[in-house]
């Protein structure tokens, strides 16, 4: 592995886009420091201290502490994220879209410029939606968070942070382009491994004032190193079905007669399963701290209820994932167009019908799959909950969030790997990294 990590100095090409990724990544980080004009940042930040479990935690997460500041990235890249879900899943329903997928580059360049105006308006309404409520808001000291509201306050501060999703997203597709891995996903990725040196410091000086202990600590971090062992393993996975292709004349060459297989991964939806599941459930959380409490007390049942490490938060937090799994997945991957790809190819499943009864057969392997999947998912961020609020262990990163860094790891180490055998060196590994399983 250390020669492998050497040989991507011999490589020009592959140095130059490390190094222009790394400064990308850089320049985003400096961005979430640059405070948006006219806020308190002292009432601010008490603000969001008091309120790390509701969905202002969860965004805060995802934009690398930029929320948290209101820096000029304070939406991060998550219109971006939504608009790229709402085009995908409204293929399914807008025959227009449905033709642009299969019109190959063509229509995906047309669907990205769909994606790219979609940000845009959901950066405008979210960017509103965020300074009307800064302006109704008030730290723990009753100190305000916008000491002069009003109009102008709201104008600036939409075209603040629409400029800076608007840059975050051109900076993602610069990485992607020019720079190694999908430029989206390493944002997300430096926004969460950001907090990582601070909850290492926090757990050194825990364990100096004794309230943890060393066992503890090596507890902590082998459990970590074995969860992110179980993701990869899974991750890795795949159900390989066997497709047979015919022999067939064109002319006077014979095609076909060769035996491949395809693929379907164990979870097949990703990281969007658990990402939905989180913001339904901190919904409520989020409606309280709006809510006065005495005025509505059957509200402060629900949150009861629903708080994080309540036995009923965790079966319908696993509820909703098990739902957005096999949702994502019935939008994601149609079995029907991919056993009717097949037999126009000439390919059948030995053993099934072509038509019908093979693309039966694949959404019945293929569900499943997505139960094994959405066990895998719930087991993975559930894990988090019981370890912080029934064995008060400092688990700092949840499960999400631990999905998404492995996952992104993984799929940056697979192009650095692929440039490095395209240049006849060795891989990280002499196996393959890489292979799927």
């Amino acid at each position: 592995m250390i020669g492998g990590f050497q040989n991507i100095g011999k490589i020009p090409e592959l140095r130059k886009k490390i190094f222009f990724t790394l400064m990308m990544l850089v320049v985003y980080r400096v961005g979430c420091h640059i405070p948006t004009p006219g806020i308190d940042g002292t009432a601010l930040s008490a603000f969001f201290s008091a309120r790390e479990g509701t969905l202002f935690g969860l965004f805060d997460m995802f934009t690398g502490g930029a929320l948290s500041q209101m820096s000029v990235m304070a939406l991060g890249i998550m219109p971006y994220i939504s608009a790229s879900i709402i085009l995908e899943l409204m293929t399914v329903v807008v025959p227009h879209l449905e033709k642009l997928k299969k019109e190959g580059e063509q229509g995906r360049k047309k669907i990205t410029q769909y994606t790219r105006n979609g940000t845009v308006i959901l950066s405008i309404i979210q960017g509103f939606g965020i300074a009307v409520g800064l302006e109704n808001m008030s730290g723990p000291g009753g100190g305000m968070i916008v000491p002069f509201p009003g109009w102008g306050f709201r104008l600036l501060t939409v075209i603040t942070l629409a400029a800076g999703t608007s840059f975050l997203m051109w900076l993602g597709e610069q990485i992607t382009e020019r720079g190694i891995g999908n430029g989206i996903s390493l944002i997300i990725y430096s926004g969460i491994v950001s907090g990582f040196p601070v909850a290492v410091a926090n757990t050194f000086r825990l364990m100096g004032t004794g309230e943890i202990t060393l066992f503890f600590v090596v507890f902590l971090l082998a459990l970590m190193i074995g969860v992110i062992g179980v993701i990869v393993f899974v991750e890795r996975g795949q159900r390989r079905i066997p497709v047979q292709y015919a022999k067939r004349v064109v002319g006077r060459r014979m095609y076909g007669g060769q035996t491949t297989h395809l693929p379907l991964k164990v979870n097949t939806a990703g990281v969007i399963p658990p990402i939905f599941a989180s913001s339904i459930m901190m919904f409520p959380a989020t409606i309280a701290n709006f809510l006065s409490v005495d005025e509505f007390p059957w509200l402060q049942h629900i949150v009861n209820f629903l708080a994080p490490g309540h036995i009923v938060y965790n079966l319908v937090y696993v509820a909703f994932i098990f739902f957005f799994c096999y949702f994502y997945t019935a939008v994601h991957f149609n079995p029907v167009d991919v056993a009717d790809n097949m037999k126009r190819q000439g390919g059948f499943i030995p053993g099934i019908r072509p038509g019908k009864n093979s693309a039966d057969y694949i959404d019945r392997v293929l569900t499943r799959l997505t139960f094994l999947g959405a066990t895998y998912i719930s087991a993975v961020c559930v894990l988090p909950q019981f370890l912080i609020y029934q064995l008060n262990v400092p688990f700092y990163f949840g499960g999400t969030a631990l999905l998404i860094v492995v996952g992104v790891a993984m799929d940056t180490t697979n192009q650095i790997e692929s440039h490095m055998l395209t240049r006849h060196y060795e891989g990280f590994m002499k196996k393959g990294f890489g292979r799927a399983r």
